[in-house]
């Protein structure tokens, strides 16, 4: 092949090379964008707003058993009536600094909103089509039969709608979520009023420049927040709308400090403690002193010592002495001898009498 021919057959296939290039830098831009809307938007900041369900300018008035479960708020105005019959599951703020707050906050989020870029445009009407997450903007919107939000998996996915004008809806018309999408990421920023036709089932925020009004029987998973004028109910439920997060996130921001500290010690510890720990002190202390003490204590002193003095001491002069003989000696003086002789003898038995009672008494003392 010569290098001539070479250059015709490059030359030849240069357009065909950028018409490809084109195709596929079109076909990478759908990709990307979806449906041309930016696929990674940060929710809107409702602020105090959130804590409502329905925010009105001037008044808020209501037919039939509504129930909103949360928070009602008027401000300036300071009008709410039909509540009874109407149920409002938070609190009610009619002209006070709660509603106020509130009322500033939903400035600051319908401003947020309608500012968003980029952008994709939609036709009025949006029944029958399915839409991924981003910013979508619309002249003046109109919803008959069902809108389908694709949130393509990621349910914090965030769509919100910039309608300069109205938004209106056909009696029975819904909007419904596939993939994993939240009420809680919608948002409906209206450039003047929005009106749900009878029996619509509606989902997201409502923001309004001016007013909202639900028809007979029409259901709002979300919020209806007016910043100027009324909010009419007529037999509506207002849901809360549920934030969902993606799988590992927390489920909502902390408003203060953590509430979920730990219920206990973790649970990896051992479990085997022993449950027997005694619950109180023995109850088996001894209740009374050894009953093996002996009972049998001497009552008195021994029965075998001496009670008395011993008997066998002499009660009288003792009688085993012998007693003296009274034998006549001769006499051999003269004649007055004779009488002294027994004198003299009776002085010598009493002298041995009383010496040997000297000695017995002596002899007991010293045994």
């Amino acid at each position: 092949m010569t290098v001539t021919r070479i250059r015709h057959l490059r030359r030849a296939a240069m357009p065909a090379l950028a018409a490809v290039a084109a195709a596929s830098a079109a076909v990478a831009v759908l990709i990307v964008s979806g449906t041309g809307a930016s696929a990674a938007e940060a929710p809107v900041g409702l602020g105090t707003a959130a804590n409502f369900s329905v925010l009105a300018g001037s008044t808020v008035t209501n037919t039939g058993p509504s129930f909103l479960a949360q928070s009602l708020g008027v401000h300036p105005g300071d009008t709410a009536p039909g509540f009874p019959p109407g149920v409002v599951g938070g609190e009610i703020h009619l002209g006070d600094a709660v509603a106020l707050q509130a009322k500033d906050d939903l400035t600051t989020a319908y401003n947020d909103a309608a500012g968003r870029t980029p952008f994709t445009n939609l036709p009025a009407e949006l029944g029958g089509a399915t839409l991924t997450p981003g910013v979508y903007r619309i002249g003046a919107a109109q919803l008959t039969g069902q809108l389908t939000l694709n949130s393509q998996g990621d349910p914090a996915a965030v769509f919100i709608f910039q309608i300069a004008s109205t938004l209106i809806t056909a009696s029975n018309s819904s909007v419904v979520f596939i993939n994993g999408a939240s009420p809680c990421n919608v948002y409906w920023q209206v450039g003047s009023s929005a009106t749900l036709g009878t029996g619509t089932r509606f989902m997201g925020n409502i923001l309004a420049q001016t007013s909202i009004s639900m028809n007979t029987g029409a259901t709002l998973q979300g919020r209806a927040l007016a910043r100027t004028g009324a909010v009419t109910l007529d037999t509506n439920t207002i849901n809360a709308p549920v934030c969902l997060q993606p799988t590992g996130s927390p489920t909502t921001t902390p408003t203060g400090t953590p509430t979920g500290q730990p219920t206990g010690t973790p649970t990896g510890t051992p479990t085997g403690t022993p449950t027997g720990t005694p619950t109180g002190t023995p109850t088996g202390t001894p209740t009374g002193t050894p009953t093996g003490t002996p009972t049998g204590t001497p009552t008195g002193t021994p029965t075998g010592q001496p009670t008395g003095t011993p008997t066998g001491q002499p009660t009288g002069t003792p009688t085993g002495f012998p007693t003296p003989s009274r034998t006549q000696l001769p006499v051999t003086g003269g004649s007055g001898g004779g009488a002294l002789v027994p004198v003299l003898t009776g002085l010598g038995s009493l002298a041995v009498a009383t010496g040997a009672s000297l000695l017995f008494l002596y002899r007991r003392r010293t045994s």
